[in-house]
């Protein structure tokens, strides 16, 4: 009787183990280097993050993180250039409001009531972290009126359709995440100035400076060839052929730490968007993750690699002309102690005096939009939050005075 129980017990597991009744010519080991790493990218980021961010954030990485790991927001940048003028209604009739010109108008009040005790606080801080600026100006936010970008409201979480493109191939509308607008915006292009964007591809920000309609000469590059070639593809989808010629637009593919050996002292605009650690993607794709063991190098150097070209862009930029530095990332290494860097490096290298602007106007005006980052003394920040899961998006505005 015991003989036959065992015999039984044995029987259940070749059965419940299906290779048992794979013949077993046909048997094939799995091999654990074919399948998948031990350690996805993935999971290396969310280990860094962890121990990273809750340092730096402190209460503020739980719910951040659960951000950063759920599905992110998207925005849809309007395009100006199409010759659908029914997109934004077709929008607004899904839910959607453009957050920029749907924003409150009393929004920025606010700023005149305490600006004078903010500049009090400010005068008390400790002179090294303005790193050599004379200090912040505060000035009136001046949007262009031109830049529409549709969102869904706070907690809504509806996916927007692929754009259809015009009568002329044109697309209506460009998915991007809401915030990465916002550097653009606070660029403040004016009309007939020169604008460079130093690291362009895969080219969102490029368009939404397009949309202004004000610029006279738009200089576009990118490190990478392929993305030089992604960024040419966004531009012709997006933008007239006749705007696409070397009197209004030029698209180059240079190494962006060199450009102050290109070109010095000719842009009335310049924008830095570097590349990063882009912590979203690193935490969801395993695809072209900073965080492979095989990038480990690349990822190092970084910071230096931001430092050069923020450098490079300051030295582009005309005296009188401002510089915006923008990354994708939370980390302070990259953010913060990166232009703290530059502004010292600027002065004793080049003898170029920079001023940081005032950007608490623009968190100000879009607070109900976006979830922003206290007390950062250079810059501010978009952190992702669950009612709101755009970002992260840092962005510092430096004003060239010699």
């Amino acid at each position: 009787m015991m003989a036959l129980l065992l015999d039984t017990r044995l029987l259940l597991r070749r059965v419940q183990d299906l290779r048992s009744l794979t013949p077993r010519r046909h048997r094939v080991k799995d091999k654990w280097a074919a399948t998948r790493p031990k350690y996805p990218p993935t999971s290396l980021a969310l280990q860094h993050f962890d121990a990273t961010y809750s340092v730096q954030l402190g209460q503020l990485w739980p719910s951040v993180r659960v951000a950063l790991l759920s599905e992110r927001k998207y925005g849809a940048l309007l395009n100006n250039f199409s010759s659908d003028d029914d997109v934004l209604a077709d929008l607004r009739a899904k839910g959607c409001s453009d957050f920029i010109n749907d924003t409150d108008t009393e929004a920025q009040l606010g700023l005149k009531q305490d600006s004078e005790s903010v500049v009090q606080e400010e005068s008390k801080e400790d002179a090294v972290k303005k790193s050599d600026v004379d200090g912040q100006q505060l000035s009136p936010l001046k949007l262009s009126p031109n830049i529409k970008c549709a969102v869904f409201p706070r907690g809504d979480i509806t996916q927007f359709k692929p754009a259809r493109p015009d009568m002329y191939r044109l697309l209506g509308y460009y998915l991007l995440d809401a915030a990465s607008v916002l550097p653009c915006l606070a660029l403040n292009v004016q009309e007939g100035h020169y604008v460079l964007d130093l690291c362009a591809a895969p080219g969102g920000k490029a368009l939404a400076i397009l949309q202004a309609q004000a610029i006279r000469f738009l200089c576009v590059n990118d490190t990478s060839a392929s993305r030089t070639t992604r960024l040419r593809q966004v531009l012709h989808s997006y933008v007239p052929k006749e705007f696409l010629n070397e009197k209004n637009l030029r698209i180059t593919s240079f190494d962006g730490t060199k450009w102050g050996e290109i070109e010095t002292n000719t842009f009335d605009r310049v924008l830095v968007d570097v590349p990063c650690t882009t912590d979203r993607h690193s935490l969801t794709e395993d695809d072209n993750n900073i965080f492979n063991k095989t990038r480990t190098g690349e990822r190092r150097r970084l910071p230096q690699v931001q430092l050069e070209l923020l450098l490079a862009g300051i030295q582009a930029a005309c005296p009188g002309g401002e510089i915006m530095y923008s990354t994708c990332t939370l980390s302070q290494i990259q953010n913060l102690r990166v232009v703290e860097q530059a502004i010292h490096l600027a002065k004793e290298k080049h003898n170029i005096t920079l001023e940081v602007v005032d950007l608490r106007p623009l968190t100000h005006m879009f607070r109900k939009t976006f979830h922003f980052a206290p007390t950062l003394h250079l810059g501010e920040m978009v952190i992702p939050h669950l009612a709101a899961n755009f970002g992260p998006i840092y962005m510092c505005k430096l004003r060239r005075l010699t």
